[in-house]
């Protein structure tokens, strides 16, 4: 496998779980509706219990889909859990992160922010899966390129699904 295809096989569950939460489609609010000290929301209601949960699930069954089809890439199953764990909650916790980020600055729930929406699930799940299995600088960087046209091609074929109301 060459480098760029080795860095998206790597990082698939992790952007299969920061897309999926919107199909789960949630009722409760991970911040139960609290506000934060300045008054705002701390998440707001697109963020949820069910599609936190569903975009952990959704990522770890895709570590071991891959595991199946490439069992070398991970070198055994708890190899391959351990890291779609890692990678699926990171992006779970970059997107709560720029979610959190958004609200502070006044943005509306479901509003985009470019370069937050796109890099910060990314960032987080890289960063937690460090220690796991790293990729080089050279992925990385194609990852980072990469992704937020990724990450608008999602976005838009939600949309077209109608399971997002806006298509960012």
């Amino acid at each position: 496998m060459n480098e760029i295809a080795e860095a998206l096989w790597y990082i698939l569950p992790a952007y299969f779980a920061n897309a999926s939460p919107v199909v789960f489609k949630g009722r409760t609010p991970i911040d139960f509706g609290k506000k934060f000290v300045d008054g705002r929301r701390v998440f707001g209601n697109g963020k949820t219990w069910r599609g936190f949960f569903g975009g952990l699930f959704t990522g770890i069954l895709i570590s071991i889909i891959q595991y199946n089809l490439t069992p070398h890439f991970y070198g055994s199953l708890s190899s391959a859990l351990k890291l779609g764990f890692t990678l699926s909650f990171g992006a779970l916790l970059g997107d709560l992160i720029g979610s959190f980020v958004k609200r502070r600055v006044g943005m509306e729930s479901g509003y985009p922010a470019v370069g937050l929406d796109q890099w910060g699930f990314l960032i987080a799940a890289l960063i937690l899966a460090f220690p796991i299995k790293t990729l080089s600088t050279k992925q990385v960087l194609f990852l980072l390129v990469v992704t937020p046209f990724i990450h608008w091609w999602a976005n838009i074929f939600a949309y077209k699904m109608k399971w997002k109301n806006v298509p960012w």
